[in-house]
């Protein structure tokens, strides 16, 4: 009689132990530590975001009211984007460097075509600026979602060139005449603010990609000269000029928006005079919550909420830093490095605005400044970062090697 034995239901269904063991590797990545880059850079823009929704809420809620709304009314609407922007900075962040290399041409494609829409019967006009769009009543600025698209596109074309960089016709093509159009797209709708933010992307790029110096200064020179021929063209910002120029400039006129910042910096002193007790926010000071939020910062927390401020995108660009200095890859270095000038310069660019270092140009300050479409593309920008430093290579020491090579065995 012949017994047959069946396999036991371990060993029976050897596909199911590959399913599991693939199971446990793939929550394995999930639960993965990151690097100490990657918490440093998200909890500074989440901590920042927050800071920015509780200084738009202080902003608003006066000029709110008297319109009739609530005074909650622009923080919430800030909020919503917020809550968008999260997830996607997290989701971004789980996305292979590989898919941003293959995203970069159609990123940059079809943000210009979105930018493009600024001259249709959507586009809207502020303060001589044609740079927003209007759809279902929801107001957009395209211009944003370039600056990460462009970061992107020039990353991959740098990165495909690294080995011709050497040579300048490679550098220059197609760097500067597709980047040039691009930014053309932006000049049209005369914002000179937002086109600098673009040419700082640019020169940081071939900075980051090891250009050589003779060839960078080129580009350098041209941009320079760019825009100081738009801001000569332009009486508009020609007066804006003057008017930081001059000490004595007309106080009803250009140097009034100025004068109420510095103003509501001074009333602030070292302490400030309380969350939600600015009185530049009643009316006094325009843009209080847009390119003058930081003035409100200083009035009402003082000097030491400013300093926070500043500490906080100090921490960022140290986390992102990290991150370009670490790296293997020269497309995770050139972008990397890209996102960070444009999001700690504009931050740097606002807050000279605001303390009269620079003329008025226009800029928000990153994750605090009020407008939704500027806060979604930080937000991805830093998802981005975020997926740089999860490909940075870990140091794993070598088999065989001791546990602890810094002490040695005591003998006898």
């Amino acid at each position: 009689m012949t017994t047959t034995h069946s396999p036991s239901p371990a060993t029976s269904d050897d596909g199911g132990s590959r399913g599991g063991l693939t199971a446990r590797v793939s929550l394995g990545r999930v639960f993965a530590p990151v690097p100490s880059e990657f918490l440093l850079i998200a909890s500074t823009a989440l901590i920042l975001t927050g800071f920015g929704l509780v200084m738009i809420l202080s902003a608003t809620s006066a000029t709110s009211t008297a319109s009739g709304v609530a005074p909650w009314d622009a923080a919430m609407k800030q909020a919503v984007f917020a809550v968008l922007g999260i997830p996607l900075m997290f989701i971004a962040s789980r996305l292979p460097i590989a898919f941003w290399k293959r995203i970069a041409w159609p990123a940059l494609i079809g943000a210009t075509v979105f930018q493009l829409l600024v001259f249709t019967p959507l586009g809207v006009e502020n303060d001589g600026n044609r740079n927003w769009i209007v759809i279902g009543g929801i107001q957009a600025q395209p211009s944003e979602f370039l600056k990460l698209a462009l970061a992107l596109w020039l990353g991959f074309v740098l990165f495909r060139k690294r080995t011709l960089l050497g040579l300048w016709r490679h550098v220059f093509i197609p760097v500067v005449p597709v980047a040039g159009a691009v930014i053309a797209t932006v000049l049209a709708g005369r914002d000179l603010g937002t086109a600098m933010i673009l040419v700082l992307i640019v020169l940081s790029a071939l900075f980051f990609s090891g250009v050589k110096l003779r060839i960078f200064i080129l580009p350098l020179i041209i941009a320079v000269g760019s825009v100081a021929a738009l801001a000569v063209t332009s009486p508009n910002r020609m007066a804006r000029i003057m008017s930081f120029l001059d000490a004595n400039c007309d106080y009803f006129d250009e140097c009034y928006q100025p004068m109420h910042g510095i103003f509501g910096l001074a009333q602030g002193g070292v302490f400030g005079l309380g969350l939600g007790n600015s009185k530049e926010k009643y009316n006094w000071l325009p843009a209080a919550a847009n390119d003058y939020i930081f003035a409100i910062v200083g009035e009402e927390l003082g000097l030491i909420g400013c300093v926070v401020v500043l500490a906080l995108f100090a921490l960022y660009a140290v986390g992102a830093f990290h991150v370009i200095r670490k790296t293997d890859d020269p497309f995770v270095r050139i972008v990397a490095g890209s996102v960070t000038v444009w999001i700690v310069g504009q931050a740097l660019i606002n807050i000279g605005v605001v303390l009269r270092v620079f003329p008025v140009l226009g800029v928000p300050l990153p994750f605090m400044s009020q407008g939704g479409t500027s806060l979604l593309s930080l937000l991805v920008a830093t998802g981005v970062l975020l997926a740089c430093a999860r490909s940075l290579p870990t140091r794993t020491p070598s088999v065989g090697a001791p546990p602890n090579p810094g002490r040695r065995a005591r003998i006898g």
